[in-house]
């Protein structure tokens, strides 16, 4: 069988390579001149099953308009006409009940405690080398307030089979000694050991090779205009070098994947989210740099060491398709980086990045078939694309394959919407 799957990032990659594990002929189109230059390209790097708190949660609407104007907030709605951004908060604000954020965080985290251990056995078979570290994640807290919230989402987490212990001040310290440095003291956290982190990017165009290796056809440089179609199935894929056919057909292009399948009828309730990452050169200061992943809920940031190099990450901003980077919320992601770690490196040197997560009403991926019999859906995977990568992949392959996938998708198709 042939398929051909929209978009080389992190997710249609491992589709890609587990649609050839599973013995078909891939072709895999994409408008850049090669993988993963878009949201794969700097994000967190987290492989974090421990951030599968959905954003709709009972105190998102509260947080949110104490934000609302500040352009230093952790998020961020730029106001403007947007029906698609309205249509979207409606839905996103009847997930924030406790009842459907419990739901959506089960959902999240079995997919991406199935992908965590799927991205461990494809290292281990193909041998990829892309900066990872297997230590764990480590959520740490400045307040009590946020340390109740900790200990609330890391019990209810242990419930659905993820080990996320709550630590001490003392315990932080010691699993990340870099932390000893910050101007803002740590009273604890939680940890979740089985976590990791590493370069998405680096990772991404090493699976790409070894799928090129393997048979695999990449379309760079293509842009892709629609999908025709014929009646219940897809005929082809309208790109700018022509059409391009397949048995079946892959829709893994992120905060794109609307402007695919809304003409065909398949209202997907995906918006995207600004995402902002600076990248700091940690040589020379590889004590005052941390080796463990961290989160900071306090100003909804990451941190990942990628061997001489830490990404910090953060930010969420609702500006729909522009990726314009604002110099204040530029300046705050380093502010709050070099605040936590003072001697991690020179600020001088510092690389920015923005990027568009996608993001549906219930922070859960899109996985599975459409009305359409030969079209599959992988997008929508919010902030934890890198983390639900491969498992989501997987899953998509085994459908595709007519097998029936090692996890569960109840909950996770589209026609949950």
């Amino acid at each position: 069988m042939h398929v051909v799957v929209l978009g080389a990032g992190v997710v249609g990659t491992t589709s890609a390579y587990y649609l050839l594990q599973n013995g078909h002929q891939v072709t895999v189109i994409d408008r850049q001149p090669k993988a993963a230059q878009e949201t794969s390209f700097a994000n967190g790097g987290q492989i974090s099953a421990c951030h599968a708190l959905p954003w709709a949660n009972p105190e998102t609407p509260w947080q949110s308009l104490k934000w609302l104007g500040r352009e230093d907030a952790p998020l961020l709605l730029r106001l403007r006409f947007d029906p698609q951004l309205f249509a979207w908060a409606l839905r996103f604000l009847r997930n924030c009940g406790p009842d459907r954020t419990r739901e959506n965080i089960e959902k999240s985290l079995r997919l991406a405690i199935y992908s965590r251990a799927c991205i461990k056995d494809l290292r281990a078979k193909l041998g990829l080398e892309y900066d990872s570290l297997s230590k764990g994640i480590l959520h740490i807290c400045h307040e009590d307030s946020e340390m109740e919230k900790v200990v609330k989402t890391a019990r209810t987490m242990q419930e659905f089979g993820l080990d996320r212990r709550v630590v001490s001040a003392g315990e932080c310290l010691a699993i990340e000694p870099a932390l000893a440095h910050s101007r803002h003291p740590v009273i604890g956290g939680s940890f979740s050991p089985d976590d990791e982190s590493g370069d998405a990017q680096k990772f991404t165009l090493a699976l790409a090779q070894r799928c090129a290796e393997m048979g695999a056809t990449f379309l760079y440089d293509t842009q892709i205009k629609g999908l025709v179609r014929n009646g219940a199935s897809i005929d082809h894929v309208q790109t700018s070098n022509g059409a391009v056919r397949g048995d079946k057909y892959l829709v893994c292009m992120g905060s794109y994947s609307p402007f695919l399948t809304n003409p065909l009828g398949i209202k997907l309730p995906i918006y995207p989210c600004k995402g902002y990452s600076i990248t700091i050169n940690t040589t020379g200061f590889e004590e005052g740099a941390p080796t463990v992943s961290l989160i900071d809920d306090s100003v909804k940031m990451v941190y990942s060491r990628l061997g001489h190099r830490l990404r910090a990450a953060g930010t969420a901003e609702l500006d729909g398709y522009s990726l314009r980077m604002s110099a204040r919320r530029q300046q705050l992601i380093a502010d709050k980086a070099f605040e936590l770690f003072p001697h991690c490196g020179k600020r001088s040197e510092i690389e920015y990045w923005s990027g568009l997560r996608p993001v549906t009403p219930d922070s859960a991926p899109v996985l599975g078939t459409t009305r359409y019999g030969n079209l599959y859906l992988n997008t929508g995977h919010g902030t934890l694309g890198w983390t639900m990568s491969c498992g989501s992949g997987k899953a998509i392959a085994d459908v595709m394959s007519d097998r029936t996938p090692e996890i569960s998708l109840d909950g996770l198709q589209v026609d949950r919407f």
